[in-house]
């Protein structure tokens, strides 16, 4: 048995809840992929990005979802969205395999990353903004790029499990799909499409070990912002785990979707995740409980977003938390 400290357990709420805000239809002309919150600024509140198939990226105002403007460039459709931990600046990455970073408030472009065909999926900036972190598709590896020059300064491979031998035909399966930092900067959990995870000492480029666990593809994954060993990881398998990231143990495991679970978050006070389905369901998840409290069915179908709004800026009221689909709406929710 493994035994760690989960502080934020303590921080669970007796009565947590998701209440209905608003809801915006057609808010891209396809189906929406990923979202993203924006930090305030001080001389703005925070902002919604969203990414879509119809290859744009929209800015909506953060309580009243409306459109502040949208973001084209990309000639396929908008994977994954991330925003710098300063709100100034923003990323995109699409399927027609460049990564573009703009700036937040005057959609002019700051840079333009180039990678091979299907080698960008999701994106996150580390914590510090230092580096943007891309997960590198068929090519089996995270690529890191420097935030302050826009080069590429390392590339963190993923090496085969052990006992697979080389002429295994798993090359595909390596495919990589998620990324996500750790609270304090110093590891990297990626995602694949076999379903295993992959966690990187950053500041050595080491691979230290494979977190095993799920079958099918893990398409996100979350640090607890309070514990930087405690990973939240979502599959199709239907089920959503947590792991102790650095002592390789499987210390929980969540059910209750119909079906994949494509996205999961962490709420800022540590208490509770969100998750989203291709069952089009959300779910709020009390950690304490280690347990489904709510299911929201606002959307008509899959939820491939969830995203929780940081803390910060001075129009804040309480907790929010989105939700995107491929019925091409965004859900906004309180919680409390």
């Amino acid at each position: 048995m493994v035994y760690f400290t989960c502080n934020f357990l303590l921080k669970a709420k007796e009565t947590m809840k998701l209440g209905g805000i608003k809801s915006v239809e057609n808010a891209h002309d396809d189906s929406v992929w990923t979202v993203t919150w924006v930090p305030a600024t001080v001389t703005r509140p925070p902002l919604l990005l969203t990414g879509s198939l119809d290859e744009t990226v929209r800015v909506w105002s953060s309580d009243e979802l409306v459109l502040e403007r949208t973001n084209t460039g990309h000639c396929l459709g908008v994977t994954s969205v991330t925003a710098h931990p300063l709100g100034s600046i923003a990323a995109s990455s699409s399927l027609d395999s460049f990564v573009r970073v703009f700036d937040v408030d005057s959609n002019s472009t700051i840079a333009t990353l180039e990678a091979p065909p299907s080698e960008v999926w999701q994106m996150r900036f580390d914590p510090k903004g230092a580096i943007l972190a891309v997960a590198g598709g068929g090519s089996a590896s995270v690529k890191l790029w420097d935030t302050s020059t826009w080069e590429l300064v390392a590339t963190l491979s993923i090496p085969r499990p052990e006992g697979s031998k080389p002429t295994d035909k798993s090359g595909s399966k390596k495919f990589v799909l998620s990324v996500a930092w750790s609270p304090d900067g110093k590891r990297l959990a990626c995602g694949s499409m076999d379903g295993t995870i992959s966690v990187f000492d950053v500041p050595r480029a080491k691979f230290l070990h494979h977190l095993e666990g799920h079958f099918m593809p893990v398409r996100s994954l979350v640090y607890s912002p309070y514990d930087p060993r405690l990973l939240f990881t979502a599959s199709d398998d239907g089920n959503v785990h947590m792991y102790d990231a650095e002592g390789k143990a499987l210390v929980g495991t969540m059910s209750g979707h119909a079906s994949w679970v494509l996205c999961v978050d962490v709420s800022p006070d540590g208490a509770a995740i969100a998750t989203g389905s291709s069952d089009r369901s959300v779910r709020l998840w009390d950690l304490s409980m280690r347990a489904s409290v709510q299911t929201m069915s606002n959307h008509t179908d899959q939820v491939w977003g969830v995203a929780f709004r940081p803390p910060g800026g001075s129009d804040v009221r309480g907790g929010r938390l989105a939700s995107v689909s491929d019925d091409k709406s965004i859900s906004l929710y309180d919680y409390s």
